[in-house]
């Protein structure tokens, strides 16, 4: 009994691995049940009798993917007092994270529209309450808010940390001081430079 439950765990998993090693390469919209089952080395009714919908196969890719790339923690930046130091930490933990999350992301972003809509609320949700934890203690209304929370959003993205790191060569440091002088400057303000 416990040598079928290892083989059923372990083609689970292949399945799982093969999905996620598709969605990374040529992304969901062009990853099918057919493609799953080769790259697996099964059959689509195998694929199907562990996950019957693609919403229950796209959330066991997703859980695994994420235990092996762990998105940085909210809750740690939040025990941060001043938030330019928590700022600085959550950017650069943020691209550390991006160098090697990219690939998976990008796809993912891509290919958003074609998902179960769950992951799109997800992701809206999880940069909502990212950008919500960074902006406590700037002390902003209106339009200062506006824009704090604009260039918050926009410096956490993959795709500024792909536009300042991948395409224009800086570090992850060079862009962390380059993104906080400018979520500073929306406001008025003048960060401490961190890099030579």
């Amino acid at each position: 009994m416990r040598a079928r439950q290892d083989t059923v765990e372990e083609t689970r998993l292949a399945i799982t691995e093969a999905t996620m090693r598709l969605h990374e390469r040529v992304g969901p919209r062009a990853t099918t049940v057919s493609a799953v089952a080769e790259e697996a080395n099964v059959t689509r009714l195998t694929v199907y009798r562990h996950f019957p919908t693609d919403e229950a196969l796209v959330i066991a890719c997703s859980a695994h993917w994420s235990e092996l790339h762990p998105r940085p923690d909210p809750a740690a930046w939040a025990r941060i007092h001043d938030p330019d130091a928590r700022l600085r930490m959550a950017l650069s933990e943020t691209y550390r994270w991006a160098e090697t999350a990219a690939p998976m992301m990008t796809m993912i972003h891509r290919d958003v529209d074609v998902m179960p809509s769950f992951v799109g609320e997800y992701l809206a949700a999880d940069e909502k309450h990212r950008v919500a934890v960074l902006a406590v203690g700037f002390h902003t209304r209106g339009r200062a808010a506006r824009r704090l929370r604009a260039s918050l959003a926009h410096a956490l993205r993959l795709s500024t940390w792909q536009s300042l790191c991948g395409e224009s060569g800086l570090t992850g440091a060079e862009a962390t001081d380059v993104m906080v002088g400018a979520v500073l400057a929306a406001l008025g303000l003048r960060a401490a430079s961190k890099c030579p």
